[in-house]
């Protein structure tokens, strides 16, 4: 793993990037409300997906002055539009990097990561998958949602029941390929033993199948 700073319109923006030899794609991680590329959970998956093959990014989505700003206000965090940008300006960054630029990309969201992730597809349709994570599909919006192209995976805890229902109201909402899959027993983070490493599984399969 390598620190990096990527180069987002007039910002630059730090990240962890991981490239297996012969990895064919790479997954950009948008963390949810007030996480990190530090994040363990997200760390534990990108590991996962490294062991798989594939290339990864934890990233963060905000600067250092932002994240400070936002720890008294919140508001950045929920500024799913500007997340999705950044999101798009970090692919155009990828392919500019002699390692990762001949790789397909894919996004992994958590919570309101997982609406940015989705809102970045819909301006951006090269993304090739999109994976969420207790996501908050919502926040993307009717219009942004029905412009997704690539195929989605929205993965939610079995007893986060508000979460559960704004996913499938999502789906409704979606016209490309997008399949649900809920993880018996498990809460928000998935704290619950086995269920970080169902989500690792399942995340796995997908970016496997559509960007190997």
């Amino acid at each position: 793993m390598k620190e990096v700073d990527i180069t987002a319109g007039k910002i630059t923006l730090k990240g962890n990037l991981e490239v297996p030899k012969d990895a064919k794609g790479i997954v950009v991680f948008a963390h949810g409300s007030g996480s990190s590329r530090f994040s363990p959970r997200n760390n534990f998956v990108a590991g996962e997906l490294n062991k798989s093959g594939l290339a990864t990014l934890l990233m963060d989505l905000l600067t250092e002055e932002e994240e400070a700003i936002d720890i008294q206000t919140a508001h950045l965090r929920f500024d799913i539009d500007l997340l999705a940008d950044r999101l798009v300006q970090t692919k155009e960054w990828l392919l500019k990097q002699p390692d990762t630029k001949n790789l397909k990309v894919g996004y992994f969201g958590s919570s309101t990561g997982g609406g940015a992730a989705l809102v970045a597809a819909a301006k951006d349709h090269s993304i090739k998958a999109v994976v969420s994570r207790g996501g908050r599909p919502d926040l993307a919006g009717a219009g942004a949602l029905g412009k997704v192209q690539c195929p989605t995976l929205l993965i939610v805890g079995g007893n986060d029941e508000p979460v559960i229902g704004m996913n499938k109201d999502a789906m409704g909402k979606m016209k490309c390929e997008v399949k649900l899959e809920i993880v018996k027993g498990a809460t928000h983070l998935f704290e619950e033993p086995g269920k970080l490493e169902e989500v690792a599984r399942l995340a796995s399969e997908w970016f496997k199948k559509y960007l190997g």
